[in-house]
Formats: C-alpha cells, structure tokens, sequence
C-alpha cells in the first residue's frame, strides 16, 4: 500500500473516531510534504471542517493527536494552517522495505489493464540510412512500448516503412545513371549508406540542371519540374505503379539493400518490431473510406475530380483527399491503415511516434476519422517530440550532412572507450570484457542523453557531454550500479533475503522512499508517454546512493544486524536502477 493510501484510510478512522462521521478515504487528498515543512505526507485538512466546525488548526491538531496516539507508523505531526503534516516511523519504512523485498520482480510491474496498444515508430524511408533523429524516434517508440508494457499493456511495436514514391526512384534512378552497377559488397558499404549516396547523388544532380536551365532563362520553379532527372524519375514511378517488371526488379534489389542496412542498425539499438507494415501494401487503403465519406456527405468532390473534407468549421482548412487524377495522398494512406489496425488487433489505442513538424496532420486524421464515424478516432495519440540539432546546427539529408546513425553508435563507443581508459575505472576489468562493456557504456549513455529529456521538447545532442561519468548521464547510473554490485560481491551474506528489524537511518530512509517511488513514476511515465519521467528518476536514486555510500560504512559495519539491512536496501536500489533503466532499454554492467 502507498504512503498516501494508507494515510487516507487512517485519517478516516479518525474522522470516525472523533467526529462520528464516515468518509470515503479516496476523497481525502494526500500528497507529499513541501520541503519547506517538516514531515513526510500532508493531508489537507480544510474538506474536514464542514464535519468538525472547528479551526483548521484544530482540526487538523485533533486528527494529529489520533493518528500519532493510534498509529504506530505515525512518529510525529504538525498542523499549520489547514495543512496536517505527518512524519512516518521507523517501523513504516522497514516494513516498505521488507514488502519490496519480499515483492520480488512482481514489484515492477502494474497489473493488467486488459488493453491492447500499437506503438507505431521509426517508419523510415528507403533512400537514405537511420540518422541522429531517426535515432530518437526509435528511442522514444521502444521505451514508450516499454513503459505501456510494464504498465498492464498488451503492446505491439509497429513500423511503416516508407519504401515507394518520388523519393524511392531518385535513389534508383541516380544507381543506373552515376554508380556503375555498384553493390553493398562491391563498394564495400553497408545497403542503406550505399542507397543513401544514390539519393545525395540525385539531388546535385538535379542540382546541376536546374542551374543550368535557369541560366537559359527559365524561373527556377519551372526549372525544377522541367529538369530531365526529375521527369526521368516521374517517368520510372509511373512504370512502377504499372508493375514495369525492370523497374519493379531494380526496386526490390535495392530496398533488400536498405532493409539489411536497417535491420543492422536496429539490432546494435536493441531495436524491434512485433509487425512491419511497407507502403507499398497499403498506398492503396483509404480509398473506400474516401468513397464513405463522399456518399455520407462528409466529402465532397470538386469539379476538377478532386476529394476533400472541409475543416473550416473546426478552425483548419480544406483537407485533400484524393488528387484530381484519383491517386491518394498520405492522409487516404493513413486513414486506411488506422481503420486496418483497428480491425486487426481488436486496440484500444493507437500511439505515432512521429516528430512535431506533423502535429497538423494527425490533428486532421483524428477529425476526419471522427466525421468517418469511428468512435476509437479520440484513442489515437501522437506523441510529437522535438526535433535533435548539434552544435553545429541542423542536418539536411538531401546534403549529405546528416549525423549518421551508425557512426554515431560507433563513435559513441569510441567516446566511452576513449573516457574509461582516461579515468582508469575499467583497469581491473580483464581484457576480454572490455569491448562488451565500451559498446555498453556508450550506447547507454546516447540512450540516456536522448531520453531524459522531455520528449515534446527539441533538444541538443553533445557526444562528449553525454558520456561523463559524472553529473546527469547513463554512465554514472551504470557505474553507480556497478559499485553497487562490487559492494555485494565482496559480502558474503549479500543474498541475505529478509531485513533485519533495525532502526534506519534518515538517509536510509530517504532511498527507501525513493526505491517506494517505482510503482508511481512508472505509472506517471506510461500515462504522459515520458520515458524522461524513468530517466530523472532513476538519476535521482543514484546520487542519493552515492551520497549515503559516501558517509556509510556498509561492508565494515561491526552490528551484523545493520550491516544486513544495509546489504539488503542497496540490493534493492540496484534491482530498481536496473528495472527502471531497463524501461530505456539501458543495461547495466555489474562491473566498471
């Protein structure tokens, strides 16, 4: 039971005992103390007066008096100005403790809700590899999945990857013209690198004509359509809707390219997907929910052939459709696939992992598919985050100045290579862990650096600052977790599985109420899609650690009572750092 829950049902057996008058301990308010105020949870007590007709002070010294008389778990108290502030015995937070102990790995997770969710992320394109801000996508989409999981959701991570259209064909057609029948193993590349060169090909290319035709006279706007590249690539993406079998060829060999590129990338995130959705499949869908809306009068058609949906009346604008020659647009796709998903799985929520330059297009989809009819249309969520700069500002695909995903992971390693071999803090760890532990540490540290940030936030990403193994950051929750883990190798009786019954020290109980803190920023996490709401958290239970192993003897405590208890609250901070960093799909090493 919660510190608050349990308060609520005491304060109202004291409204009983001393007023004689039942209340439903769910509608008493409990929260936590300021820190300007002595104590542990306050009731507020200005709902009680209408029972007691009496001061807050008085009322709130009269429930004091009883719980503090009544109560073991209740050491002290305070009323000051309608606010009763209760401290919580010794006896409480030992027996928190041991409950947590004695929870076992039940103790995080949520019971189940009995509701089915999609996690729909990373849906990427197939002309260019994974980059820093596909990287946060992909971060975001697994630890949200993650969080709903632990939660009591039954979670499906999904992916749409975007592997037809205008964009595909620049990528093939700059492979016919510029790259001499090249492959992965013949350049020696990875596929989806290799195809991204194609697409920074096609765009100097495009680049070149335009110039050039612009200099003859043309304005560039018309340049840019009349360019032959461009017409050549229109030319190739309607012979792929016709099914032109050497252009269909051309396109299968090089999106396997990508795919293997993809699922490379994927397995060093620690990356996947339950379902996999592609494009090309489902382009088509929507059209009959388009025909829906138009024989239902939700639509209408223009006289060039066009279909669209009018949002003036919702405070938009006029919503496209179909196009006049009767090909869809990306919302018909979506408005498909969500009607599919829905059918499918039988959800309860559908949640898009998608960046915050789309907050208008989801906005539509939910009103369009509520004007559709479908009542599940308020149970899609967009999780809209920022966009990742650097230092060096922003990065630009068609450029080729993207921060690749792939080198960034390697330079991550290189980081945390680089950093522990100047600390010397893996000098006792043999050679053969090394590498395992550099790939874990710097890959830890970009997942961490990613996430503790809100994720409606844009953000800054720093390499260098984000592998310090001090301040804010993966690596000093990983190795405080590992000095953890020392500590309790060296103990014999590190197993020990009960808590002895001593007496806690006021830093002791700071990070037993902390650890008891799990259940509810799990909770918080889930509910607000915020894995930066696990990230804080778990940072604030490593330094409180470091704090108390600071000014603690653990392993030299001579009662062997104490330093049983003391072996078993840092087991226990370590199960929680592990399980709560496990939900940003971060691995702690047990040595450092």
């Amino acid at each position: 039971m919660t510190p608050e829950l349990f308060l609520a049902s005491k304060a109202a057996e004291a409204v009983k005992a001393i007023y004689n008058t039942t209340v439903d301990p769910s509608t008493l308010q409990v929260q936590v103390t300021r820190k300007e105020f002595e104590g542990d949870y306050t009731i507020v007590v200005f709902p009680l007066l209408r029972i007691s007709h009496a001061s807050p002070d008085a009322t709130g010294t009269a429930l004091g008096e009883w719980l503090a008389g009544n109560c073991p778990e209740v050491s002290a108290f305070n009323s000051v100005k309608g606010f009763l502030n209760i401290s919580l015995s010794n006896l409480w937070w030992r027996e928190t403790l041991q409950s947590i102990i004695e929870a076992g790995d039940s103790y995080f997770t949520l019971p189940s809700t009995g509701k089915r969710i999609m996690v729909e992320f990373s849906s990427p394109n197939t002309n260019k590899p994974l980059h820093l801000g596909h990287i946060r996508n992909n971060l975001l989409g697994d630890s949200v999945s993650r969080l709903l999981a632990a939660a009591g959701n039954d979670v499906i991570k999904a992916t749409l990857v975007n592997d037809r259209g205008v964009h595909i064909c620049k990528s093939m057609y700059a492979w016919q013209k510029c790259f001499d029948g090249a492959t992965p193993e013949s350049s020696g590349k990875k596929g989806d690198h290799l195809v991204g060169d194609c697409y920074v090909a096609f765009s100097n290319m495009l680049k070149k004509e335009v110039e050039e035709l612009v200099a003859g006279g043309m304005d560039k706007e018309q340049a840019e359509k009349e360019a032959p590249c461009m017409k050549a690539v229109h030319q190739m993406l309607v012979k792929w809707e016709q099914g032109d079998p050497e252009v269909r060829a051309l396109w299968e060999k090089m999106n396997g390219w990508v795919f293997d590129g993809f699922d490379q990338t994927y397995r060093a995130l620690g990356i996947s997907f339950d379902k996999v959705y592609y494009e090309h499949n489902t382009y088509l869908l929507g059209k009959s929910l388009v025909q829906k809306g138009l024989d239902s009068g939700v639509f209408v058609k223009d006289p060039d052939g066009s279909v669209w949906c009018d949002l003036t009346a919702d405070g938009l604008d006029r919503k496209l459709l179909l196009r006049s020659d009767g090909t869809s647009v990306y919302m018909t796709q979506d408005l498909g696939t969500a009607e599919s998903r829905f059918a499918e799985f039988d959800l309860d929520s559908h949640v898009y992992v998608v960046g915050d330059e789309q907050n208008y297009h989801f906005q539509v989809l939910k009103l369009v598919l509520g004007k559709l009819g479908f009542e599940w249309a308020e149970r899609i969520f967009h999780l809209s985050y920022g966009m990742v700069e650097l230092p060096e500002g922003k990065m630009k695909s068609r450029e080729g100045t993207v921060v690749d995903a792939d080198d960034l992971i390697e330079d991550m390693y290189l980081e945390a290579k680089a950093t522990s071999e100047e600390s010397g803090k893996l000098d006792d760890v043999p050679e053969q862990e090394k590498d395992r532990l550099y790939h874990m540490i710097g890959l830890g540290a970009l997942k961490y650096f990613i996430l503790k940030v809100d994720p409606r936030r844009k953000m800054l990403f720093n390499p260098k600052e984000s592998i310090d193994f001090n301040g804010n950051t993966g690596p000093f929750i990983q190795y405080t977790n590992a000095r953890i883990c020392s500590i309790l190798r060296k103990a014999k009786d590190a197993s020990t599985p009960e808590c002895p019954a001593v007496d806690l020290s006021p830093k002791e109980i700071r990070l037993v109420q902390l650890v008891n803190l799990y259940p509810q920023k799990l909770s918080e996490a889930a509910a607000s899609f915020s894995p930066a709401v696990m990230a804080n958290y778990s940072y604030d239970l490593a330094k409180e650690f470091n704090q108390y192993y600071h000014d603690t003897q653990i392993l030299r405590e001579s009662d062997s009572a104490v330093r049983s208890m003391r072996l078993s609250l840092i087991k226990t901070v370590s199960d929680v750092l592990c399980a709560s960093m496990g939900l940003l799909g971060i691995e702690l090493p047990e040595r450092m």
